[in-house]
């Protein structure tokens, strides 16, 4: 691919070659990177000279903006170019280079260096103060119990002291671990306190049982759409993803079957109920199916159950751990979502040498987690005062779904379709027409309203006409002045977007 910029007239400079075999193992933005460097180092470029602008090289190369933004921002951290806001990114003059005082350009690991284009890819959302955020996924902190924590704090400080600020056990406190291994029984999971092993929060948990299952080069497969953070996490690893196309009734399952049977493929990494970001909950068949797959190929389950306390209408469908009678799934719980994150606790139920490998990751990775705060959930869970906080939630959390769902049904334009959860905070809004919606972020912000995109999701990271949207800290009151707002983006999109072909992968 050569020729001249898109709108400049600088004789002789190429556009670069995504296809070239000396970078095409490199990440798309240091492809760019590398070989813009290669025309400036060499002089083919000269002193002075002005690179198109990010967006005119993103339409041309048909990568994503964020793509070529990181790209400039590498050349820049080589001192070999320099940015100024209204002007434009120049070429930097060679007695330029480096000033005195300014800092060497410092070489990162190669994961490293594409988990920072993953962190870059993710939305940037435009400074909106007032603007109602439907796409925070952090519970509202006016409903923390925060006084009854205290107090269960206050109490096991005074009773056990100083052995709390010790170093605890790598596979966390054995009180907590006795309490959940009680509640993952009551919804199905024979476990006890021996088959868990704290963390701080699904988080972690996620991290851990990528690195059980997968080494560096290998293969996870995962939903598609799933949680971002777990693709994060494979990336920071260097484990790749597979995805598997998912919809209402979950992750399809002859794809499933023909991924599972790769040799390069460990595990499966699903989330089966209140599913993030769709808000979807899988039937009883479905997940005996894919248990069947899983266990005929030898491939583990990793089951993440982040909201699984946060059950609002409907019937309880027992987790796949309960139904796994092959011992293939890890089930991950956390109390990040249905108490507050600053808990940072979550659990992984395993078994057999499972187990063995989590406590001995988790001793490597940080020794043990804060027993002060795991001695205060104990007390505080066993207390009742969990419960007590979550007959007071739910409500709340009800009354919001029922308003968002009415305003989308309002407002939105027809042929919209959007999924109706059962739990959780959040829910997916699938647009009736092609379009971006990370491209209507800072539209959407400006009449006071965030959202997540849905290319956030996707493993590609490429276009999706689907967003997810939240009740987390949406107060009642202003669900639907919001969805008014953000259907008038949408409508205002649909008479000025240029149709453009979806990946999303999303079958509603």
């Amino acid at each position: 691919m050569t020729g001249l910029w898109p709108g400049h007239t600088l004789p002789g400079v190429r556009l670069p070659d995504l296809t070239s075999p000396d970078t095409s193992e490199l990440p798309v933005y240091r492809q760019i990177a590398e070989q813009l460097r290669e025309q400036i180092e060499s002089g083919e470029v000269g002193e002075g000279a002005r690179l198109p602008t990010i967006r005119s090289l993103a339409s041309v190369l048909g990568v994503n903006r964020d793509t070529v933004s990181l790209a400039y921002e590498s050349l820049a951290s080589l001192g070999l170019v320099e940015s100024t806001v209204g002007r434009g990114t120049f070429v930097r003059r060679r007695g330029a280079v480096r000033v005195e005082g300014e800092a060497p350009a410092i070489a990162l690991g190669a994961q490293v260096e594409q988990l920072m284009h993953f962190d870059a890819s993710r939305p940037r959302y435009p400074a909106a103060p007032d603007a109602v955020a439907m796409n925070a996924l952090i519970p509202d902190p006016s409903l923390y119990p925060i006084r009854d924590f205290r107090r269960c704090l206050d109490e096991v400080l005074d009773g056990e002291g100083a052995e709390l600020f010790m170093y605890g056990d790598s596979q966390g406190h054995a009180g907590l671990r006795e309490t959940i291994a009680k509640r993952l029984a009551d919804v199905g999971i024979a476990t006890g306190a021996d088959d868990l092993v704290l963390c701080h929060g699904a988080s972690q948990g996620l991290a851990l049982a990528v690195r059980l299952f997968a080494s560096a080069g290998e293969t996870i497969a995962v939903e598609s759409p799933t949680y971002t953070n777990m693709l994060g996490a494979l990336v920071g690893l260097g484990v790749r993803a597979a995805g598997v196309p998912t919809g209402d009734d979950g992750p399809d399952l002859d794809v499933l079957d023909a991924v599972l049977a790769r040799p390069d493929v460990k595990a499966f990494y699903t989330i089966p109920t209140f599913h993030n970001p769709l808000g979807t909950t899988t039937s009883v068949g479905h997940r005996r199916k894919l248990l069947a797959i899983a266990a005929r190929h030898g491939k583990p389950v990793i089951e993440d159950a982040f909201e699984m306390d946060l059950r609002l209408r409907g019937r309880r469908v027992p987790p796949l751990a309960a139904l796994d009678d092959a011992g293939v799934v890890v089930h991950l719980s956390s109390f990040s979502k249905s108490l507050f994150p600053g808990v940072r606790t979550g659990a992984i139920a395993a078994r057999g040498r499972a187990v063995e490998g989590l406590v001995a990751l988790k001793r490597a990775s940080d020794l043990a987690d804060s027993l002060p705060l795991q001695a205060a959930l104990d007390a505080f869970v066993r207390a009742g005062l969990y419960d007590r906080h979550l007959a007071r939630l739910k409500p709340v959390l009800c009354e919001r779904l029922d308003a968002l769902l009415e305003a989308l049904r309002a407002h939105m334009p027809e042929g919209t379709r959007f999924t109706e959860p059962e739990g959780g905070y959040q829910l997916w809004v699938e647009l009736p027409f092609e379009v971006d919606t990370r491209d209507l972020l800072s539209d959407a912000a400006r009449v006071g309203v965030l959202f997540a995109p849905g290319s956030h999701f996707l493993p590609d990271r490429g276009p999706s006409r689907g967003m997810r949207l939240t009740i987390a800290q949406s107060e009642t009151r202003v669900i639907e002045p919001a969805i008014r707002a953000l259907a008038g983006v949408v409508a205002q999109a649909r008479t000025s977007e240029t149709p453009r072909k979806s990946t999303a992968g999303v079958q509603l």
